[in-house]
């Protein structure tokens, strides 16, 4: 953490388990109980790559509504941000590439690409991911 930095909040959840195949985890505060499973399998549980999902477009489409403060632009209820995480293999090892759909109606396109562009530039997701994996983002 960079010396000028005032932490905002801090998330603290457990995992336990076998983690993907049939573990569970629990933020410490009980709003988040979630069972675990492996992508694609046959478990009932949900997957770290759903949850970096769920987690990263909420926080996009806090950062488009940012954007539209920024820009006098006031984003309508349809607006929805979609996520799709991929779990990859390749000769370094196991990573992550990542895509989101933003699909903000009645705004022109050219708008709506700089609406995406700023909040790419204040997601804290979109900041932190960006150094690690492929992102994509896609305004329809």
């Amino acid at each position: 953490m960079q010396a000028n930095q005032k932490v905002l909040y801090t998330g603290k959840t457990r995992t336990s388990g076998s983690g993907r195949d049939g573990g569970s985890g629990r933020s410490d505060d009980g709003r988040l109980e979630v069972g675990l499973s492996t992508a694609g399998g046959k478990g009932n549980g949900t997957n770290p790559e759903q949850l970096l999902g769920v987690g990263w477009a909420a926080c996009y489409i806090s950062a488009l509504h940012f954007a539209g403060k920024e820009f006098g632009v006031v984003l309508p209820q349809g607006a929805v941000v979609d996520a799709e995480v991929d779990l990859v293999h390749g000769d370094d090892g196991y990573g992550l590439q990542a895509r989101l759909d933003v699909h903000i109606p009645g705004v022109d396109l050219e708008t709506a690409r700089k609406l995406v562009e700023r909040a790419h530039q204040t997601c804290p997701y979109s900041k932190a991911l960006s150094k690690t994996t492929q992102l994509v983002t896609r305004v329809l």
